[in-house]
């Protein structure tokens, strides 16, 4: 398996406005080299009261309704003079909720600092539980990995194996049989949570698949646009390998097998190859038996409570 390792990442503000459809107050800043690297935002109300200590200054800062009142009531003189000192910790911006309205002189002080001030409708919970979870995403902890993703049934399958094994041809099979592809040879994986990890493509590779001796097939032209998406969480691994007669295979998986990525543990399932056998059947099978499992049913351990009771009617009674 090849990865790159996790790494600390950046957002653009340009992409933060553009994916928010945020105002911005302040058009004389140069703000494409601003970036974002904290996922989490901040309502500076402490600051504007003059307490800094453990201020998160690399957040983006909401100026909600609240603030925006704490600061009408202030004179011009000590605006000026906490604005000054909030926006010397080089803030990345100040977005007002509410479409609040922004002073003259808060936007010329904002423009000879350097802090762009941004203006949204929304109100100020529900644009900062958006920007979370966005930011949440995007700055992600994530890997690259060999491998492929498809969506089965819903849930996320992470196809595994040596080069060559047959993982392309899988995925292929999948996507005439109806299901969609996320990406193939090279799946990039990002840990939004402790409990989800979404697979996404690469840019220049996206629903591009290497078949070998046929060369580059583009799924979303051949098969249209219902056969690709851009981004599934990851439910699933099936790892392909090569059949090994004098190896042990699981044949009942009353016991469940992980593999972790960034921390993460996702059920795992190896599948040897031969001649014979029909992936894109096995993938299906496993997509569904694994939805099973989280409904609440689980076949293998239906199968074991089946044979155990039979023995145990079966066992002879002590005559006493």
């Amino acid at each position: 398996m090849k990865g790159t390792g996790v790494s600390m990442y950046t957002v653009e503000l340009v992409k933060l406005i553009e994916k928010m459809n945020l105002e911005n107050c302040t058009p004389d800043i140069y703000i494409k080299n601003i970036k974002i690297s904290q996922p989490d935002v901040n309502r500076p109300a402490l600051q504007l009261a003059g307490f800094f200590d453990h201020f998160d200054s690399e957040r983006v800062q909401v100026i909600g309704h609240v603030e925006h009142a704490y600061m009408e009531r202030m004179d011009k003189e000590q605006r000026v003079q906490i604005l000054s000192k909030l926006m010397d910790y080089h803030v990345p911006c100040l977005v007002f909720s509410r479409n609040l309205e922004v002073s003259e002189s808060f936007i010329e002080l904002a423009t000879a600092k350097g802090v762009p001030i941004l203006r949204t409708a929304k109100t100020t919970s529900s644009f900062m539980a958006e920007v979370i979870r966005w930011l949440n995403v995007e700055l992600a902890p994530r890997i690259t990995i060999h491998g492929g993703l498809v969506d089965v049934y819903g849930e996320g399958i992470l196809i595994m194996g040596e080069s060559g094994i047959g993982k392309s041809e899988a995925a292929l099979e999948l996507i005439k049989r109806g299901h969609r592809l996320v990406t193939d040879d090279v799946v990039e994986i990002k840990k939004v949570s402790d409990d989800t990890l979404i697979g996404t493509s690469p840019d220049i590779t996206r629903h591009f698949i290497e078949l070998r001796g046929i060369g580059i097939v583009d799924v979303k032209t051949l098969f249209g646009v219902e056969s690709v998406k851009n981004t599934q969480a990851i439910d699933l691994v099936i790892k392909l390998e090569e059949w090994n007669k004098d190896k042990q295979y699981d044949r009942l998986g009353l016991e469940e097998d992980y593999i972790e990525f960034l921390g993460n543990k996702v059920v795992c399932h190896s599948i040897p190859i031969r001649p014979g056998r029909n992936l894109a059947i096995i993938c299906e099978s496993a997509a569904v038996n694994y939805r099973q499992k989280k409904m609440g049913y689980n076949a293998a351990q239906e199968l074991y409570n089946r044979v155990t009771n039979s023995l145990k009617k079966g066992e002879p009674k002590d005559n006493k």
